[in-house]
């Protein structure tokens, strides 16, 4: 892995451990001594009346995380990530389980096309990504004392789809996806950087592998 760049994305659904195993990879013996933190909300987040508005600004939130990873990546050779900067599953997963309309999954997509063509966004390199069982899931919960979790019965509803999500960027790009958080990173085991993170036609190819929404 030496001069090799490498962005990972951690995923999983809310409480699957993404910051505690992202921290872990602090430790002795450790791979990173930072890694690029969870968006935190701020109570100002759009609320869902103005869907253009909505998307544009969850587009800014996540190019400004994938600005981090790439500086990150630059200064240590690798960017860890506590959730995925693209981030784009989130509404079509809220859309996938009738959370959401899937017109907001639309204009975000539209929105993340955008940052793409502007370098903006792009894939990781590598996703680990921890599905916990709903029974674990909730323990874990409980364990956790340090979050409220409020939204946490929504969230847990949505790892179905986020599984459906990720196993189409496998299979689009098959080595992309980690399915276990490993309790070591080996470094050594990652893929390549890829030669373009903001490539349209991936993207295009991960949607087209999705199942279709409900009407």
């Amino acid at each position: 892995m030496e001069n090799q760049l490498v962005i990972i994305a951690v995923e999983g659904p809310s409480a699957a451990g993404k910051t505690t195993w992202c921290r872990a990879q602090m430790t002795n013996e450790s791979v990173v001594e930072e890694f690029v933190a969870e968006y935190q909300p701020t109570g100002f987040e759009p609320d869902g009346t103005n869907l253009e508005v909505q998307a544009s600004y969850w587009a800014t939130v996540n190019s400004n995380r994938w600005s981090q990873a790439k500086e990150l990546e630059v200064r240590s050779g690798i960017a860890i990530c506590d959730s995925d900067p693209l981030k784009l599953h989130y509404s079509w997963c809220l859309a996938a389980v009738g959370a959401a309309p899937a017109e907001r999954f639309e204009r975000e997509l539209s929105a993340v096309e955008s940052a793409f063509e502007q370098l903006k966004l792009g894939f990781a390199d590598l996703t680990v990504i921890s599905m916990p069982s709903p029974e674990q899931l909730r323990l874990q919960r409980e364990r956790d004392h340090s979050r409220r979790r409020r939204h946490f019965e929504l969230h847990a509803a949505l790892a179905g789809p986020l599984t459906h999500w990720y196993a189409a960027i496998d299979r689009v790009d098959p080595g992309g996806v980690l399915w276990h958080f490993p309790t070591q990173l080996d470094l050594s085991q990652c893929p390549p950087p890829r030669s373009d993170r903001s490539d349209l036609s991936l993207l295009d190819a991960v949607i087209n592998e999705l199942p279709p929404l409900p009407k």
